[in-house]
This record gives structure tokens, C-alpha cells and sequence, in this order.
């Protein structure tokens, strides 16, 4: 706009003030692309201490329903061994069969989990299981609304699940359920770069006897304190390089990534492409808005996620969202003007005068001095106060000067 302006126009502070007036359109907000990194550094979950402690879970769904009535993989993986079960089930279980299966593969082989982390799918968020898990002494860390990434050892563990599946079904052909008790056998003892061992290792202890492994087992047997040490020693190994690990995703992921942050009481718009499918906003397809809004802030959830004050048209979206998916709301809502208030002369032009000259001041140029003066106007809704070149309003204006003559002294 400002390049198009130019040739035509000049005011001292033009191009800040054209930035500017772009920056508070809020169609502009609402439609514009955004050209830069992605908001929020990456913040990481604590590294557990214990095996199966703090655990992750994640479904996959719609596949092929087998003679088994399985549709379902119901994947749960401890964070710090990475060692994984693959739960085949239907879609349609109810809760309490979910229940029963979750009591009898994870709880008596693990024990009962200090924490959760998972998706907002609506078993994870439906009453009786939270009312399981608050029993269990047991805490959900559920995601934020539309943000699959808080969740991303299952996501990450989901898609070698199905690339492991792809290739039995192809190589073997069947059911894929058949497959899945070789696939998870097959997935706990393969070498995970993050911890520096297979996941069956960093759980036991020793390498798992296979085909492949016949002599790692049996003849160097370690018993009593020794074991226990060991055990504790590798644990603290197994953290350490987790440790590593993570420090190396961070530094990548926040070269990628800018830092921003919102306070109580800011307003903001909400990025409408992550809920395609979920939620639709008029009919107007790929012409839809990218964003919505503007909404305010009303608490801060951790460093990098908000809560929203939403309409009643979006009661059934979570409220909590994580800063990727905001970008600050820079339109002023008192240059929204109702149309009754609005008023006009014949010509349909918004009618405002300047009132009073309120200081004076000289804008420095390269080659030339301009003296400009604060005009303070009758708007009620827009900004009262603008600067302009003072030989213009003296043209435009001069009733504006009358009283800052100088009385003459020789009259």
C-alpha cells in the first residue's frame, strides 16, 4: 500500500502509519497467510525417573476389520524405556471393557502409572475414565485443543507401528491382528537412538533372547546387590542420553521457531486450519477464514498455552490452546463504528474537524526542516490526537492559529 501511496500522498510518519492501519484491519487478520517460523519454543515433558511411570497412549483407528472384529490399536508406551504395547480391540468398546484391558495389560504387568499423557480423544476425556485414573492416583495430561505435538512419542511410535504393519500385511498377507504380537516383539527389542538400546534392554536389564541372540543369555548371570546396581546404573545411563537427546531435538526444533508471548487480557485470533473436519464455519470452503476471532486471554497455562474466552458458538471446543495456533489481534475495537452512529455529509464523507492545535514541533528531513503541529480532532472513536504539516492546516484551518498571534506591541 505504501509503494502505491507515494507517488500521490506524503505525511510526515507515512509509511509507519500506513504499517500501521494495515496492521489493525481485522479482515486482514483474518484472511492474511502467515510468512514466518512457527510461534512457541518447544517445551519437553520431564524425563521420568522409574520405568512405567509416566506413560503415553494414542489409538489408531479405521483400519481393516478383521475376523477378530478388530479395527483398533490401542498403543501405550513408557516414556523413559520406550519399550511399547500394541492393544488390538474395536472401536466400539465401551469404557468399561477399555477399563478391563488397560487393568490387565498394563497395570499388572507395570504397575499403576503416576501420569498420562494423551490426546483429547473422548475415551481419554469421558467421566469414568477420569474417574479411574483420579481413583488410581493417576494424573491426565491431556493436550491442547488441536495440537497432536504435545503428544509426540505416540505419534512418533504410531508411524513406524504402521509402517511395520504395512510390510506383514504385504509380505504375509492375512489379518493384521495376527501380525501384531511378532510386530511388538519385534518393535520393544529394535535400537532406539534416544535411550542407546533396544526398549526390551532398557526395561530388563539384558539383551531378549532371540534367533539373533542366542549366548548374550545364560552363561553371564548376575545375582543379589549386583543386579540391583546394575539395574540403577543403567537406569541413570538411559536418563542421561534421554537428556541428550532432548537438549539436541530442542536446539533443532527452536531454529525453527520463534518465541511469543501473550498476557492476561490480550486479544487474539485463533487459527481456523487445524480444525478442517472438526468445526466449519459458514460454507464457503477453501474461501473460509484462517482465522477467527478476535478472542481474550484469560489465564496462561504453562509457557507456551493459553486459555480463550470463546463464544457460546464454540462451547464444545476445548479453551486451551497452545501459541502456534494464536497471533496477537492488533485491530482496535474502537475503530469499529456502529453505521447508525456514523456521521456524513451529503457527499457520504465522514465529517471530523480539529479542534485546537495542541504542540509544535519541526520534522528533520535530509534536505529540508517541516514544521508539523499536534491536532487534536472530534472523533469519539477513532485516535483524537494526529500530527500534520503546519502550512497545510494553516490553509485548510486558519481559525486554528487566530488565537496564537502575537499581539503587536506597537499598537
Amino acid at each position: 500500500m505504501y509503494q502505491d501511496l507515494r507517488g500521490f500522498y506524503w505525511w510526515p510518519g507515512m509509511k509507519k502509519d500506513i504499517a500501521e492501519y494495515v496492521g489493525q484491519c481485522l479482515t486482514c487478520a483474518k484472511v492474511k497467510a502467515e510468512h514466518q517460523r512457527p510461534s512457541g519454543l518447544l517445551e519437553q515433558p520431564e524425563i521420568p525417573l522409574w520405568k512405567w511411570e509416566q506413560i503415553a497412549m494414542d489409538f489408531i483407528t479405521r483400519l481393516p476389520r478383521t475376523s477378530s472384529g478388530h479395527d483398533t490399536i490401542w498403543v501405550i508406551i513408557d516414556r523413559l524405556t520406550k519399550s511399547a504395547h500394541f492393544l488390538p480391540m474395536r472401536e466400539n468398546f465401551t469404557m468399561d471393557k477399555l477399563a478391563r484391558l488397560y487393568i490387565n495389560e498394563i497395570v499388572v504387568r507395570h504397575g499403576v502409572p503416576l501420569s498420562i499423557i494423551s490426546d483429547r480423544d473422548s475415551r481419554f476425556t469421558s467421566r469414568f475414565w477420569q474417574s479411574l485414573q483420579k481413583s488410581l492416583g493417576t494424573q491426565l495430561n491431556l493436550s491442547t485443543a488441536y495440537h497432536p505435538q504435545t503428544d509426540g512419542q505416540s505419534e512418533r511410535t504410531i508411524q513406524t507401528l504402521e509402517d511395520m504393519l504395512r510390510t506383514c500385511v504385504l509380505d504375509f498377507g492375512g489379518n493384521w491382528d495376527s501380525h501384531l504380537p511378532l510386530i511388538e516383539f519385534s518393535y520393544n527389542n529394535s535400537y532406539h537412538s534416544s535411550i542407546g538400546c533396544a526398549p526390551f534392554e532398557a526395561l530388563y536389564g539384558r539383551k531378549c533372547r532371540s534367533p539373533i541372540c542366542w549366548t548374550e543369555i545364560g552363561d553371564n548371570r548376575i545375582t543379589g546387590p549386583e543386579l540391583i546396581q546394575e539395574t540403577i546404573d543403567k537406569i541413570a545411563q538411559i536418563q542421561r542420553r534421554l537428556q541428550a537427546t532432548r537438549s539436541r531435538q530442542k536446539s533443532y526444533a527452536d531454529k525453527r521457531r520463534k518465541p511469543l508471548e501473550f498476557q492476561v487480557g490480550d486479544r487474539v485470533m485463533l487459527k481456523v486450519s487445524p480444525w478442517k473436519g472438526v468445526v466449519r464455519f459458514g460454507k464457503k470452503g477453501k474461501l473460509a477464514p484462517r482465522y477467527v476471532g478476535p478472542f481474550e486471554i484469560i489465564e496462561r497455562i504453562g509457557p507456551v498455552a493459553y486459555r480463550l474466552r470463546l463464544p457460546d458458538e464454540l462451547s464444545g471446543v476445548h479453551d486451551v490452546f497452545h501459541v502456534s495456533n494464536l497471533k496477537k489481534c492488533l485491530a482496535d475495537e474502537s475503530l469499529v463504528i456502529p453505521i447508525e452512529e456514523i456521521q456524513v455529509d451529503e457527499q457520504l464523507h465522514f465529517i471530523e474537524e480539529p479542534l485546537e492545535i495542541m504542540d509544535r514541533k519541526v520534522k528533520q528531513l535530509r534536505r529540508s526542516r517541516i514544521p508539523i503541529v499536534k491536532v487534536r480532532w472530534n472523533s469519539r472513536r477513532g485516535p483524537e490526537f494526529t500530527w500534520e504539516r503546519e502550512d497545510h492546516m494553516k490553509l485548510k484551518d486558519p481559525q486554528l492559529f487566530e488565537e496564537e498571534a502575537v499581539p503587536d506591541n506597537n499598537s
